[in-house]
């Protein structure tokens, strides 16, 4: 039982989950220029089972200035650009319903001038039995625009962790596995030396009975 019960808990660690979340991640901070990059934006209701109308707005402000720019709006489900140098370059990734969680967008071809701070304001209103309940949530992402892709050290560490952890993962499956073996041969050597020791007690007892047998009845014990 302590044996399957191990490997289930193995097994679930290698699966990924299928149900369905939400998780606020924090956006990625650097991007490279002539490509492509994803502003992230995540603001999770805490009460699903109650309805809500969201609207999100995206602004700008580039480095070494003190005004943010409105740039974009999104109210399911229209998706309006809302600044001019961002024309045809920014696309709605986030949810696309009227119960918004994922405010995020994507920038095309990302120049170097993009860089600085953008603002996601997400404008939630709960319709709860009682009342009406309006939420602002704010959040920020200091983006940076370089030439060419860096690794950061926070990625290269967590990616020799996942390795760490998926090798020790392995090591304790095949500990776990011999563990199991182990036992069960040793169940099955215990269980034959229990026959064993049953049938030499019977034969034993059959002996003794033929002992005692007296000589001239002519009972077999053969």
């Amino acid at each position: 039982m302590i044996c399957l019960l191990t490997l289930l808990v193995v097994f679930n660690l290698f699966v990924s989950q299928c149900h369905g979340g939400c998780a606020e991640v924090d956006s990625m901070t650097e991007a490279v220029a002539g490509e492509g990059f994803l502003l992230g934006c995540i603001s999770c209701k805490r009460r699903e089972e109650v309805s809500a109308r969201t609207t999100v707005d995206w602004h700008f402000k580039p480095l070494g200035e003190e005004e943010f720019r409105h740039i974009f709006h999104y109210d399911h489900p229209s998706a309006n650009i809302v600044h001019d140098d961002f024309s045809d370059r920014l696309e709605w990734h986030g949810t696309k319903n009227r119960d918004i969680q994922i405010g995020a967008i994507y920038i095309h071809n990302v120049i170097f001038n993009d860089t600085g701070t953008y603002r996601c304001t997400i404008n939630r209103t709960l319709f709860l039995p009682q009342y009406d309940e309006h939420v602002i949530v704010e959040k920020e992402v200091e983006l940076n625009v370089v030439a060419i892709a860096n690794r950061e050290l926070t990625v290269v560490i967590s990616e020799i962790m996942m390795y760490v952890l998926i090798v020790v993962l392995q090591l304790w499956l095949v500990l776990v596995l011999v563990y199991c073996y182990k036992k069960i041969s040793e169940e099955h050597e215990a269980r034959d030396a229990r026959k064993a020791l049953k049938d030499q007690a019977e034969l034993l007892e059959s002996k003794e009975i033929c002992d005692d047998v007296q000589p001239g009845i002519g009972t077999s014990c053969c």
